[in-house]
């Protein structure tokens, strides 16, 4: 009689634990990133031998995690992040600890860190912004005082229709660069009518301060050929010589149109301000297919900047690109304009994408992968420890960490704007606590009759 007292003591604990588990199970159905644990339960060593042994009930064997992969529901945060496949996020906390998580809701803290609802920092690498590659040891992902750099202006490019119809209002060889006076006290450094149309575009030096490049055109003649100049502000020419009427005037050339108005050949001249001019010969002056001029607007570090007018040298002839310049009978206007230059941007905001690249969008327009989340897969990862707050720890039994990028090496690829849901069914989990209580009654049924017996025994003693 005490022997079953004894095992179905030993189911209720067990049962106990089993429903505890159970109750966790589903207190965290709805926490992101939950990955439900199960009990398996085995029996007790028994007594005795042979046909005479006697069970003594049973013990909780072990207590395992399903790591199967939860739901992935789509959020508006562009810093929830889940992974679709095996591996977890990496985190630091304050004290450097390494913690390992399925839960991908970040938000950006007052440093500009990455960090969970625990403010441990979210782990990976910096992007190399030349190679475009992860480089380094893994580090907190933190975009506090991240400023997109200027980049320094290399190539403009306008693409104009030049009036058919116009006339030569300077005549003369290389008319509108000798009418040019850089010098000019009151400011008008080219008389109005000296030229049919001008038009401007906006250029970045290196420290990222903006000028602008003014182009001036003029029918030369009666011909297909129009004569341009090539000029900055003459208060920003900051080219060694630089001086007279020459400043601010950096290049000036022709351009030629067949009787279809469409652009077949180019010339440049260049001036190093002092009124020396160099004529640029294609064949061994253009810089991948176009004229280069010089500009300084610091002092001492000019700045080559191709010139694309919608012809491009192939290397024996210019051949006209589409949506280049035109001379056609409307009115001079200006098609398209632009510059590769920017200066200084700050960081608006930013994306994720599925191999866990984080790129940065800017005021300036450019857009900068900076960092790569790092993702952790272990040898058996049902080893983790439990460490609260929806993160694991590493232990003996789990192997040491294997970290890559996501979608390599089996590595699940990240979801931008999603969370995984727990992987807890609530039906199951329901289920099982039917039959948990079914259990639980039926042993303590076996209790009640053992003491009935028990009492029966007593009362024959007495």
């Amino acid at each position: 009689m005490v022997q079953g007292i004894s095992s179905a003591l030993t189911a209720l604990q067990v049962l106990g634990k089993k429903i505890g588990i159970t109750a966790n199970n589903i207190a965290n159905a709805n926490t992101p990133g939950f990955k439900k644990s199960r009990a398996v339960s085995q029996d007790l060593t028994p007594a005795g031998e042979g046909a005479n042994q006697i069970g003594r009930g049973t013990a909780l064997g072990e207590i395992s995690e399903s790591l199967s992969q939860g739901a992935l529901i789509p959020t508006e945060s562009v810093t929830d992040l889940a992974i679709g496949g095996e591996g977890f996020f990496i985190v630091r906390d304050p004290g450097g600890g390494s913690y390992y998580t399925r839960d991908g809701h970040f938000d950006f803290d007052n440093d500009g860190r990455l960090v969970d609802g625990s403010g441990n920092v979210l782990q990976g690498w910096t992007v190399d912004p030349e190679s475009g590659g992860a480089e380094g040891a893994i580090g907190d992902i933190s975009l506090g005082n991240l400023i997109s750099a200027p980049q320094a202006t290399t190539m403009i490019s306008a693409s104009v229709n030049l009036n058919a119809d116009a006339i030569d209002n300077a005549p003369g060889t290389d008319a509108l660069s000798g009418l040019w006076d850089g010098d000019n006290a009151s400011g008008d450094y080219l008389p109005a009518g000296a030229y049919e149309y001008s038009t401007s575009i906006g250029v970045h030096d290196a420290l990222g301060t903006e000028h602008n490049v003014a182009l001036y055109f003029d029918r030369s003649g009666s011909g297909n050929d129009w004569e341009y100049i090539v000029t900055v502000n003459p208060a920003e020419d900051s080219r060694s010589g630089a001086g007279g009427n020459d400043l601010g005037l950096l290049a000036r050339g022709t351009l030629s149109f067949d009787s279809a108005g469409t652009l077949t050949d180019m010339r440049m001249a260049a001036n190093d301000g002092a009124g020396n001019w160099t004529a640029l010969d294609p064949a061994t002056d253009v810089t991948d297919g176009y004229f280069t001029f010089q500009a300084d607007f610091q002092g001492g570090n000019a700045q080559d900047i191709r010139l694309d007018l919608g012809a491009r040298y192939d290397g024996s002839t210019w051949a006209p690109e589409s949506g280049g310049s035109t001379q056609y009978s409307a009115a001079s206007t200006t098609v398209r304009s632009g510059s590769d230059g920017y200066g200084p941007g700050d960081l608006l905001s930013v994306s994720v994408n599925p191999d866990g690249v984080v790129t940065g969008n800017y005021s300036n327009g450019n857009v900068r992968d900076l960092f790569q989340i790092a993702v952790a897969r272990f040898p058996n990862a049902e080893g983790l420890n439990k460490a609260g707050n929806n993160l694991y720890a590493a232990t003996r039994e789990s192997g040491a960490a294997l970290t890559g990028t996501a979608g390599s090496n089996g590595l699940g690829r990240i979801v931008p704007r999603s969370l995984e849901e727990s992987n807890v069914d609530l039906a199951e989990e329901m289920t099982n606590m039917i039959v948990f209580q079914r259990s639980y009654q039926a042993n303590l049924k076996v209790l009640e009759m053992e003491n009935e017996l028990k009492g029966d025994v007593l009362n024959i003693i007495s």
